[in-house]
């Protein structure tokens, strides 16, 4: 391959490496190269190897290297960037070794999972040049963005109260309790590694600042004293999936699909992680239900809630302010139980809606753009920004870097503190965010 091509290496090569290798290989040939993988194991990076060039053809010789030997990959392979797709509690590591080594960064969300690694991250990113994109794809959803564009324009004016109600169904929320997700150690629990996102776009919209965290929430649904509670023990007798069937749990998880059996069976005499843990078992350290309020910079405040097993997967969430009230909602269609843990056929129809009822006026509905692709055609339109070769700027303010990630990652973190208190925490008790985190100053 020719040597102006930029150079990509990836680090964690589970079930999410795919959306950012494969439109390396099936779309940016011309422009982006594949250098190496790093990965705990060699099944799995083979796999990824293999599955590109039947897929698309990928003609490159692609290094393969253990987790343990990153920085000789780094040396060796020389990359312009580094992915990040691991274990969410080793984000910090591999970023802080990439920026060092002069790479820049594509960081899965979250950034991080405390507030310690948070603050590494950000002396790092001080001392170098390299940059720190974090994957918030639903940035560029073109539903989220139209309401960006209304609140910027001032159709409800200036926003003073978020609500912000957001549900997981029981395909999509119960698979973050079969997997590492499930410890809050690797995962900073469903407000950090999930509502990062959601807490990102508020900030976003509003272009503000959080300040203060106050927020509740417990495990009261999986685990395996839930389900007896429940009277159900009878789904607490085995300790995966593969020991039991569809006709006997409806959780059941099929990890004899092939693709996850390549990634995942295949590789656990290797790693020794199994996939499909039982959502009812002890151990499970998350929370599946949470509240959180939350007071920005400029006065205004967010309610925010997170179901992780609901019958229906979407959200909305609603902008009061002094001119108005602005509502925009997605649901997916209800889960269906017996499709072997995964989604209905028709997961991927989504209903939109934006309405804006100004003080004194009707209410109108807006219409909300869609394209093809995940997240109404934000996945193409953030693969087209991070692989295409343009400039990072975007007039839309979709990029999202260190400090936005900082910003997002803080919340969670902080609300994850207020529960193990019980009182409210101050985001700059935890580090102090600076006023880039709200724009994109650090991309420059």
């Amino acid at each position: 391959m020719s040597q102006h091509k930029r150079r990509f290496a990836a680090v964690g090569t589970g079930a999410r490496v795919p959306m950012f290798l494969d439109p390396i290989a099936r779309d940016y040939g011309d422009r982006c190269e594949i250098v190496a993988l790093c990965d705990p194991s060699r099944v799995r990076m083979e796999y990824h190897h293999r599955r590109l060039a039947e897929l698309y053809g990928y003609p490159g010789a692609i290094g393969k290297y253990h987790a343990n030997d990153f920085d000789r990959m780094l040396q060796e392979t020389r990359p312009d960037a580094v992915i990040i797709c691991s274990v969410d509690s080793t984000h910090h590591d591999y970023l802080i070794r990439s920026l060092d080594h002069g790479c820049d960064v594509i960081c899965e969300k979250p950034l991080t999972v405390d507030e310690e690694k948070c603050r590494a991250i950000l002396e790092a990113k001080e001392r170098s040049r390299g940059t720190v994109r974090v994957a918030f794809n639903l940035r560029w959803s073109p539903g989220v963005g139209r309401v960006r564009e209304l609140i910027r324009e001032g159709a409800v004016g200036t926003v003073r109260q978020v609500t912000m109600d957001y549900r997981l169904d029981l395909s999509h929320g119960a698979d973050y309790f079969r997997r590492w997700h499930s410890d809050k150690n690797h995962s900073g629990g469903l407000l950090v590694h999930k509502s990062t996102h959601h807490f990102d776009l508020v900030n976003w919209w509003l272009d503000a600042i959080p300040s203060t965290v106050y927020a509740a929430g417990d495990l009261v649904f999986y685990g395996r004293q839930n389900a007896i509670a429940r009277g159900e023990a009878a789904l607490t007798q085995y300790g995966r999936y593969l020991e039991t069937s569809p006709a006997r749990d409806p959780f059941h998880f099929d990890l004899q699909d092939p693709h996850l059996h390549a990634l995942y069976r295949d590789a656990e005499a290797e790693t020794g992680y199994i996939r499909d843990r039982n959502v009812f078992r002890e151990g499970i350290t998350i929370e599946d239900l949470m509240s959180v309020m939350v007071r920005y910079r400029n006065g205004a405040v967010l309610q925010y809630s997170l179901n992780a097993f609901s019958p229906q997967e979407g959200f909305r969430v609603g902008f009061c302010g002094d001119r108005g009230r602005l509502e925009y909602e997605e649901w997916r269609p209800p889960f269906a139980a017996g499709t072997g843990g995964g989604a209905p056929a028709d997961r991927s129809t989504i209903t939109r809606r934006l309405v804006v009822q100004p003080l004194f006026g009707e209410a109108y509905e807006v219409g909300v753009p869609h394209r093809a692709g995940g997240h109404g055609g934000g996945d193409v339109l953030l693969k087209d920004h991070l692989f295409s070769g343009e400039a990072l700027s975007d007039p839309a303010g979709r990029p999202a870097g260190v400090e936005q990630g900082a910003a997002s990652a803080l919340v969670g973190i902080a609300a994850n503190r207020s529960m193990a208190t019980g009182l409210p925490v101050r985001i700059d008790d935890l580090l102090c965010l600076r006023p880039e985190c709200a724009r994109l100053s650090d991309l420059a």
